[in-house]
């Protein structure tokens, strides 16, 4: 159910599409876009919509409700909102105007960023000027609906999440544990072939292993176990294209104490076997 009041000035857009296969394939997708320049009077409240919406508000504030949390989006900032849970957004009280952009996008590079950009709660976060021009991308292209437009929106709507996500982790964490968490990437970087456990990256970076674990997720995307398997099975790639270091040499090389526990990690890592992978390089032109 959907419920608006359109206090909004005449100058105000609203654009729509329906995404086709090319947009569906897309990691960030627009269904629908807008810029209102909301009046005093501005209202919406919805249950429920299969689709996240971003907000940027350009003038005045708006005042964004979901799940009995109120959170106010003044001017400069943006916000990511998950339609699938009721929500209502107004002009906020006591203000003029709420002018701002929106877009309806949906995709699985959204859901990936859903848990960093949503993290529980809403989460307003600064956007940089330097962003802007991509509100205007999609507003210019998304009913063209050809090939180079639907890309430039997906794009465009991508370097937008992108930029907030790095603000949130640039919130997420004191600068000091930020580095500290660098500083335990680069040693696992460095000491991936070692046998490594969390006690010894708590060596590096002095905190909590509760504190540490939460940080490095954050920082780094992944658990401190999954980057260093990530980190020993680009080394071992490179093992296999660049010698002819037999499996269990590439095993031992690149930390694996056993051959056949390397190989099944391998394979299901990348989807091939070592020497597999090894033949589908050595076969390219």
């Amino acid at each position: 159910m959907l419920t608006y009041n359109m206090d909004v000035e005449p100058r105000s857009q609203w654009l729509r599409t329906t995404p086709g296969a090319l947009a569906l394939a897309q990691p960030f997708y627009c269904t629908e876009a807008g810029r209102f320049y909301g009046r005093g009077q501005f209202s919406t409240a919805r249950t429920d919509k299969e689709s996240y919406i971003l907000f940027y508000t350009r003038r005045g504030a708006g005042l964004i409700e979901q799940n009995s949390t109120q959170v106010l989006l003044p001017e400069g900032q943006a916000l990511l909102l998950n339609c699938r849970t009721p929500q209502s957004y107004c002009t906020a009280p006591g203000q003029p105007c709420w002018h701002h952009d929106w877009v309806h996008l949906d995709g699985a590079g959204v859901r990936a960023l859903e848990e960093l950009l949503i993290p529980g709660r809403l989460c307003p976060l600064p956007i940089s000027p330097a962003l802007l021009p991509e509100f205007d991308t999609v507003l210019s292209r998304l009913e063209q609906s050809d090939a180079a437009s639907v890309v430039a929106v997906g794009l465009a709507l991508h370097t937008l999440l992108a930029g907030l996500a790095a603000v949130r982790l640039e919130s997420t964490a004191p600068t000091g544990s930020r580095a500290l968490i660098g500083q335990a990437a680069d040693y696992i970087r460095t000491h991936y072939a070692e046998e490594l456990d969390l006690d010894k990256l708590l060596q590096i970076a002095p905190m909590s292993k509760s504190h540490f674990l939460r940080v490095f997720r954050e920082q780094m995307g992944t658990t401190p176990y999954n980057f260093l398997l990530c980190t020993r099975m680009t080394q071992a790639k490179e093992l296999l294209v660049m010698t002819d270091l037999s499996v269990g040499a590439v095993a031992a090389r690149v930390g694996f104490s056993s051959e056949s526990n390397f190989s099944a990690r391998f394979s299901a890592m990348t989807g091939q076997s070592p020497l597999q992978y090894r033949k589908s390089i050595a076969n390219r032109p």
